[in-house]
Formats: C-alpha cells, sequence, structure tokens
C-alpha cells in the first residue's frame, strides 16, 4: 500500500521536530557545561585575588658548614705585624691623655670559599629569649667587627659577604642589631704615627655589612681614629651614606655623645658610645675638633646617659674598655657599668678584651663586659676565636632577658657552635660570670 503525500509530508515534518528537539536539548547542555566552567573559573580567579603574595625568604635555610664550630688553621702569619695589623692594650688605668698600649702580634688564617649568608643557619638555631611582661622587642648585640688587614684580603678574595657566611639568620632575625666597628673606613687620611698596629677599611666593605643585618654600630674605641680626623670623619659620611647609624664618635663632642635614636614596634631605643681606651689625648672630641666620646671621667657619660633615657623607652651603652685578653672584668669596668645603670643605662655592652668576658645581673639590669672578637684577624690565645651573638629580649618598661648564641671564629667567620662545644663555653662564661649563669639553652639567668 503506498502512502498519499500528505501522510508522507506528516511524517517528515515529524522527523524533522524530533530533529530540532534534539539538537535543542543538546545545544542547552553544553551551554550549561560551559556556564558552569565559567563559574568555577570566575570563582578560582577571585580566590587567588584574595590571597596574600607570600615572599620568600632564604635567610631562614640550611646550609650548616662542615667545619661548623672548629678552626684548624692555627698557622701564624710572620707579616701580619709588619703590614700594620694588631691590637692596642688598655691597662685600666684612668689616663687622661694616653693609654698604655702593649702590641700583640695577629696570627692570619688563609681562606676558603664562602658560600652566600643569606642561605645560612636554621630558622629553629635563632631562639629568642622568652618575652617579658608586655610587648616586647628584640636587641642583639656582636663583638669587634674590622673589616681591614687579613679580613680585607679574605673579602677580596671570597666577596665581601664572606665574613657573615653562617650568621645571616643571627643578624637579620633581631629588631635591631648593633656592634662595634673597629675600624676607620675612608680611602684617605694620616695614619697615626705613635700606634704600632693601624688599620684602613675600603668604603666597598659597607653594603655587605648592611645587607648581613647589623643596624647599628659603635665608632668609640681605639682604632676609628687610626687615619686621623680626615679618617673619622670620611667614616661617619661613608656610614651615613651606606645607611649605617653611628654612635661614639663625631664632628665635635656634642656629636661624639649623642645618642643614635632607633624604634620597633613601638619601642624607641637610644644607643650610646663610649670609649675608655683612647690612645692620644687629641682623639678625645671636643667644642673646636672631631673624636670620640671618651668615659675615663664619667661625668660627660652619665648626663648623656640621663639625657637619652628622657627620650627613650631604652637606653643601651655600648663602651669598649678593660685590658685584652682578660676573663674577667678589671674594678674600673665594673664601677662604670653600675653608675650606667644607675644613671639609667639598661644594657651595658662591653668590647675591646677580644675575649668574651662574664655577665653581671645588677639591680634587675645586664651588662656584658666583653663579646669578644666577632669578625677579627687571627689571634692568640685560642679563647679570642670564641663569640657570638646576645639577644635582649626587652619590653618597653626596661625589663630585659638574655640568651647568647655561641660561636667561634674560623678563618674570620663565625660559626655557631652546637652540642659538647656549646656547652663547655656556655660552662665557661658561667665560671667567670657575676651574679649570673647560662642554662644549657644559652639563656642568662640572674643567680644570688
Amino acid at each position: 500500500m503506498h502512502a498519499s503525500r500528505s501522510e508522507t509530508h506528516q511524517h517528515q515534518k515529524k522527523q524533522r521536530s524530533r530533529r530540532l528537539k534534539r539538537l535543542l536539548a543538546i545545544n542547552i547542555s553544553m551551554l550549561c557545561i560551559i556556564g558552569v566552567l565559567a563559574v568555577v573559573y570566575f570563582v578560582q580567579r577571585q580566590d587567588e585575588a584574595g590571597k596574600p603574595e607570600i615572599a620568600s625568604d632564604n635567610s631562614d635555610s640550611s646550609n650548616t658548614p662542615a667545619n661548623s664550630g672548629t678552626n684548624s688553621n692555627s698557622d701564624a702569619d710572620p707579616n701580619e705585624a709588619a703590614s700594620g695589623s694588631g691590637t692596642d692594650a688598655d691597662t685600666g688605668s684612668d689616663q687622661a691623655n694616653q693609654g698604655d698600649q702593649q702590641p700583640a702580634a695577629d696570627q692570619e688564617q688563609t681562606g676558603s670559599n664562602g658560600t652566600d649568608s643569606s642561605n645560612s643557619g636554621t630558622d629553629s638555631a635563632v631562639t629568642a629569649p622568652a618575652s617579658t611582661s608586655g610587648d616586647s622587642i628584640t636587641l642583639s648585640f656582636a663583638g669587634d667587627v674590622l673589616l681591614a688587614a687579613s679580613v680585607e684580603t679574605l673579602m677580596l678574595k671570597n666577596g665581601y659577604e664572606y665574613p657573615y657566611t653562617y650568621v645571616g639568620p643571627f643578624l637579620k632575625k633581631p629588631d635591631l642589631m648593633a656592634a662595634n666597628l673597629e675600624t676607620p673606613v675612608t680611602t684617605r687620611g694620616i695614619p697615626a704615627q705613635k700606634k704600632q698596629y693601624v688599620y684602613k677599611s675600603s668604603p666597598d666593605a659597607l653594603p655587605a655589612l648592611k645587607a648581613s643585618g647589623i643596624d647599628v654600630v659603635n665608632l668609640a674605641n681605639n682604632h676609628t681614629m687610626d687615619q686621623g680626623e680626615e679618617g673619622l670623619l670620611d667614616t661617619i659620611g661613608h656610614l651615613d651614606s651606606a645607611g649605617i647609624p653611628n654612635m661614639g664618635a663625631g664632628r665635635d663632642d656634642a656629636e661624639a655623645f649623642k645618642p643614635v635614636l632607633l624604634e620597633a614596634k613601638g619601642i624607641s631605643v637610644a644607643y650610646i658610645g663610649l670609649s675608655r681606651v683612647i690612645p692620644e689625648g687629641s682623639w678625645k672630641a671636643a667644642k673646636d675638633h672631631p673624636g670620640l666620646a671618651e668615659t675615663y671621667d664619667s661625668t660627660r657619660a652619665v648626663k648623656a646617659i640621663q639625657d637619652a633615657k628622657k627620650q627613650a623607652d631604652l637606653v643601651v651603652v655600648m663602651v669598649h674598655w678593660g685590658i685584652e685578653r682578660e676573663d674577667n672584668p678589671n674594678d674600673d669596668q665594673k664601677r662604670l657599668a653600675h653608675e650606667y645603670i644607675d644613671a639609667g643605662a639598661d644594657l651595658v655592652i662591653g668590647s675591646h678584651p677580644h675575649t668574651l668576658q662574664g655577665f653581671e645581673s645588677y639591680k634587675g639590669k645586664w651588662i656584658a663586659y666583653s663579646l669578644g672578637n666577632f669578625i677579627f684577624p687571627g689571634m692568640t690565645p685560642d679563647k679570642t676565636k670564641d663569640t657570638g651573638v646576645v639577644d635582649a629580649r626587652c619590653s618597653a618598661d626596661g625589663k630585659c632577658s638574655l640568651l647568647m648564641h655561641p660561636m667561634r671564629s674560623n678563618q674570620s667567620q663565625p660559626v655557631p657552635l652546637e652540642g659538647e662545644e656549646a656547652a663547655a663555653l656556655f660552662k665557661r662564661i658561667s665560671a667567670i660570670s657575676i651574679h649570673a649563669s647560662l642554662d644549657a639553652a644559652g639563656n642568662v639567668k640572674p643567680k644570688e
């Protein structure tokens, strides 16, 4: 039987209708899928836009040296003294114009290639002392930094970052980091004629010093004027240009005794630099010429501390004093430290003896009589290689707790100590401390 033309037309119409419905269903399904994908993409973009940017910090990555805590090279350099590298001693006598000097031959250590300080140390090794009451900041300190003589030779060979290879985190982590800069920074000047050991450092070394994490330096010591007044003024100028605040020296006595005022986390800190090791009377700052802030007589120092206490929450005194290679502070150091605290100082941090001396707890305040050599040409005996970084966690009311990170200099690089070596150093420092001792973690605690 043949279908009529009308029936055939109706059949074809139904087929077209079914095809259109299928196409419509497929298109709707695809549109839905595209819509879902668009929504997912939009949500992901919104989430990414709302996330904070995370900056990488390589300073906390681990890079433990193979020779950590050891110093196998003790060969003496017969040319060291002849080249003008050395130290000047203070007998501790109260001489207003001329400090006695006892020349000491340095030992130079041959260097090895260093690594980038930004990749050294571990974050867990830089544990700050427990906080005192309320808000607090960490003020940290290192001993003598000398960027001349054999240290400069090593830096020229290995890069200006060389000395800081293994201590980057210890210098960068604190809120404020301070050290004693024991060298003029200049390309000119007239070498001191009455000194056996005279230094000069290149301004090229300052960017690495700044990058290491050191925020402020003391200039009141027995080498800052090794290149005369011209060298001193150059030093201040180069440090200012490098963005490194400095105290303890100036164009006149008012500037030399003027504190550096810094702030961290809303807590203000005044740093005062003083020296009781002045090789020549002309090195003392006066109204009419540049020089150093001296403390043979404590009158001017006490007044500076009292004035600083009116300007800042915390007052830190960094002072160059004592007798070289001695483990214990002399009577002048103890007398002056107590006078500084009685005047309002919250921390007294010493340098010059080239050895670690003990701590003292006095009227609830802390004294570190000497932090030894931090970055320095090699010396004898071996105890001059012991060093460290001291953290002071302080609140605005002047209450501080101390933590010592033990280190030993290896080829003019301070290297953290661990295990038995750290314990032995803590034990030695505890034995020479006054009303204080160190526990196994390096916390410095009062002791009656």
